[in-house]
């Protein structure tokens, strides 16, 4: 079964969405600087979008400055100037709201489409590159891939590999036909867009017997980065998504079709029972439980959000910042169990009587005693 993509759905949802973040951001201050952008929503993807279409756009200044027929560009003096010119520039971002909602609509629409459909995202990326500069364009962008980059991360730092884009593009079609079923769930991905407004994926991906179709977004020239910027340290300060290595081999043989259909969710666990838990809890005592807690998302040790997030969230940080924002924003300890059950149990497999759950369900339990 295929699906078809619901575009005005969308367009009226990345509306709604970019409007929200800048009304929420935007109160009170006049101007957003790069490092608050990347830490602008709880969706990192979408963050990251925006950052990398300042960086196109800071490119395409470089550009114009370059084209100018009246100066010698090329004089090492001049270039060095530039460089350093450009450079400062980049650490001087400086967005008014105005400004700032056009980049958030369209980086959430992007968001949505590497999450429902990477083979298509990465492969309109390869669109862009440069000719003959498809790895040194993959490598300048790849600190901006944070959802489903295995489709495309085999192909990084390939130098020298020599093939045209159609056999790029045919090597991302078979490498997600290897690994789609290792990706991470399209529901927890799009989970985390709901701090802002609740995305309908039911609305968006549409079941019928058509093929299903994407709307091709404008591309944009984007040209070599000459030396170290804001762009080039924006990574440093976020937790990267695990890669897993896929060895693909790119072979001249036809296109593969792909499909773009719902991802099916891992075999659920059996539900976690709110009671059995308040009984337990209340009867046993256990090292560490002492107490009430804060918010979980401010009162998490390092070495718990760390376990956590490789143990239960697939070593995704920010799927477990957004668990933690979800389950704060409950109102019981009943709701909150509820809410992982129906999210976390059954998307990620989650056993219950593991240590590493048991530990997670504990600190809930403390976040809700009266």
């Amino acid at each position: 079964m295929t699906v078809q993509i619901n575009s005005n759905y969308l367009e009226k949802y990345a509306e709604e969405y970019a409007t929200i973040v800048c009304e929420r951001y935007y109160s009170g201050k006049q101007f957003i600087t790069g490092q608050d952008i990347i830490q602008l929503t709880s969706s990192i993807q979408v963050n990251f979008f925006v950052i990398k279409r300042l960086f196109e756009l800071w490119q395409e200044e470089l550009n114009k400055l370059k084209s100018n027929p009246y100066f010698d560009y090329r004089d090492i003096s001049v270039h060095e100037a530039l460089t350093q010119f450009m450079n400062v520039l980049s650490r001087r971002i400086k967005v008014e709201k105005g400004h700032l909602q056009p980049l958030v609509k369209h980086a959430l629409m992007q968001s949505v489409q590497v999450a429902t459909d990477p083979v298509s995202f990465y492969q309109k990326e390869i669109d862009k590159a440069p000719s003959g500069k498809i790895n040194e364009y993959l490598k300048e962008n790849k600190k901006y891939y944070k959802w489903n980059a295995q489709v495309i991360s085999f192909l990084i730092d390939k130098a020298g590999f020599g093939h045209d884009e159609s056999a790029y593009k045919r090597a991302i079609a078979a490498n997600y036909q290897v690994i789609s079923e290792n990706l991470e769930s399209v529901n927890l991905l799009i989970a985390t867009l709901g701090d802002v407004k609740a995305f309908d994926l039911d609305a968006y991906l549409i079941q019928n017997d058509t093929p299903a179709s994407l709307e091709k977004e404008p591309e944009q020239e984007v040209s070599n980065k000459e030396e170290s910027s804001f762009f080039d340290e924006v990574e440093k300060d976020t937790t990267p998504s695990p890669e897993t290595p896929v060895k693909t081999e790119i072979k001249e043989e036809p296109k593969a079709v792909v499909t773009m259909e719902r991802p099916k969710p891992s075999s659920a666990s059996s539900s976690i029972s709110a009671s059995e838990l308040k009984h337990r809890f209340s009867a046993e005592t256990y090292r560490g439980m002492k107490g009430v807690i804060g918010e979980l998302s401010e009162g998490l040790a390092i070495n718990q959000r760390f376990m956590f997030t490789k143990e239960l969230f697939d070593g995704n940080a920010d799927l477990l910042s957004h668990a933690l924002k979800s389950i704060d924003n409950c109102n019981s300890f009943d709701q909150a169990i509820e809410l992982i059950n129906q999210r976390y149990v059954s998307e990620l497999g989650w056993e219950g009587s593991s240590e590493e759950v048991q530990e997670f369900l504990q600190l809930v339990y403390r976040r809700f005693l009266d």
